[in-house]
This record gives structure tokens, C-alpha cells and sequence, in this order.
């Protein structure tokens, strides 16, 4: 199942798409509010009502929102490839490296990134973002991928010279609509292992990073073992894997995202997430 969120005809809802164009509209079909609720009532099967009824959107009436709209945390990974690693000048840790997102920092599918007004160094990093279906606390490795709901693609937009202000990233990882997730989060029964899936991130065509999800440090089961350790993990958790190496901070000359460009992160046998970018004109 692919579950999408949105906004159409001046409210919020989310579905079922379904194959390329048509939403069942589950926000008027099933009990719960937003994704989240949906899940933490049932996991993925609350939404199977859906498969069997009749789609009443298309694709082009709605804007796309992140799949989870109000996530309790959204968990992020740095440091997690070996290629980015290096370009970093970094040593390898020894445990993963964590920050945390804010959901007013992303944006759905479609949406424009927004480059602040403080800074000229928008980053991409094109990631595969986990989804939790059910929670739990001190979650073994053996038993993590059962607790996953799904799997998106997530754009983890950096503003690298906030993200240097000190030792920790938050800064530089939370600017208003500087990241995206989308466009769809895909149940995880369609992913059986999420290790064959390879990642490509592109600026305006061109292919600016190429991954396999096996070349992860911290697999995705540990990641869920070790963030369950400290913190509860709650249905509609997302857990933001890490990037690869080609991030534009470290390129010679750097690649600072700009007015006009579009990055897509497309994750092969999930989907792409294409996000235009502009400048941030808001308050």
C-alpha cells in the first residue's frame, strides 16, 4: 500500500493511492484523524479497509503533505555511509550519530524547499526515512523490522553554516521548509529487505549521489535497537537513516542549492521525492 497525505479543496486528509493518479479518500472512510492515529490503532492493517473502496481524488486536485504530518519525533542518523564519512574528515563513531527534526523543517512531495534569508549553504541529502508502526522500548535487532510500518524518501536539508554554529546540528537541520519527505510511505511488506534498495540523489538531472542501503554503518535494525533504548519509539516515529557521500558542502567547489534548482531523491522500488527550491520570503 502506498499512504499519501494532503491537502485538497482547503482540508487536510490521506489515502490510498492508487496506481498513478486516483486517492480513496480514507479521511472520510475510516475513524482517524491524520496517518499517525491511523497506525498507532492498528499499524498498516487499519488502512486496509481502503484497498477495496472507491478512489473520489485524483493526484492533480490535491498538494502533497509529509506522509506523517505530526510526528511525535522525527530521529535522525548522520554519519551513517562510509563515503560520507570520509568527505567529512571524520572518524568512524563508535555509536550512531543523532539530531532531531522538527516537522515545521520539512515539506511534502512537490512543496518548495525554501532557502532561509541567513544563509546562502542550502545542502541536500537524500536519505530513505523508517516509519514506525508500533512502538516499543529496548527493541531487539532480531524483532526491529516487525515494528516498522513503512518506508519514504526524505530529503535531509541542511544549512551548513548553522549546522558549524557548534557541536550540535539542531540549528542547522531545523530552518523553516528545508527538508522534505514524500512523496508516499510505502508498507513495509512491500520492501522485504530494505538493504537491496539503492538511492540516487539528483540537482536539476544531474546525479549528485548514488548509494546501496547495504552500505548503511548502522543497519536499520540496529538504528531501531539503540534509539528504542533511550526513547519509547510511538507509532509515526520517523527514523532519518543517513546520506551518502556527495553531499554539496564537500564538493570542490561546494554546490549550494539555488533559486529555480529541484532535487529529487529517488529510491528505487519506492518512489521520488522532487522538491523545486526558492527563496524564503516569510516572516
Amino acid at each position: 500500500m502506498r499512504i499519501v497525505s494532503f491537502m485538497a479543496y482547503g482540508r487536510a486528509g490521506y489515502g490510498l493511492l492508487r496506481g498513478e493518479d486516483e486517492i480513496v479518500d480514507g479521511s472520510a472512510l475510516l475513524p482517524y484523524p491524520d496517518v499517525r492515529s491511523a497506525l498507532a490503532a492498528g499499524g498498516m492493517a487499519a488502512f486496509a479497509p481502503l484497498r477495496d473502496a472507491s478512489a473520489t481524488l485524483k493526484a492533480a486536485e490535491v498538494s502533497w503533505l509529509p506522509p506523517i504530518v505530526n510526528p511525535e519525533k522525527i530521529l535522525c542518523v548522520g554519519l551513517n555511509y562510509r563515503p560520507h564519512l570520509l568527505e567529512t574528515g571524520r572518524e568512524a563513531p563508535d555509536h550512531p550519530t543523532l539530531f532531531l527534526r522538527l516537522p515545521t523543517s520539512q515539506v511534502g512531495h512537490g512543496q518548495p524547499l525554501l532557502i532561509p534569508t541567513e544563509s546562502a549553504q542550502l545542502d541536500y541529502e537524500g536519505e530513505l526515512a523508517v516509519v514506525i508502526g508500533r512502538g516499543g522500548r529496548r527493541i531487539a535487532e532480531r524483532d526491529a523490522l516487525r515494528h516498522v510500518a513503512g518506508y519514504a524518501c526524505y530529503n535531509d536539508g541542511s544549512v551548513r553554516d548553522w549546522q558549524r554554529h557548534s557541536s550540535q546540528f539542531t540549528a542547522g537541520k531545523n530552518f523553516s521548509g528545508t527538508g522534505a519527505f514524500g512523496p508516499w510511505l510505502l508498507s513495509a511488506d512491500r520492501i522485504p529487505d530494505p538493504t537491496s534498495l539503492q538511492l540516487e540523489t539528483r540537482v536539476n538531472g544531474q546525479v549528485m549521489q548514488q548509494a546501496s542501503l547495504a552500505e548503511l554503518i548502522f543497519s536499520i535494525p540496529a538504528l531501531i535497537a539503540y534509539c528504542s533504548t533511550f526513547t519509547t519509539l510511538a507509532p509515526g516515529d520517523v527514523l532519518v537513516t543517513g546520506t551518502p557521500g556527495g553531499v554539496g558542502a564537500f564538493r570542490q567547489p561546494p554546490v549550494w542549492l539555488q533559486a529555480d534548482d529541484r532535487v529529487e531523491v529517488a529510491i528505487a522500488g519506492l518512489g521520488t521525492l522532487s522538491n523545486p527550491v526558492i527563496p524564503d520570503t516569510g516572516a
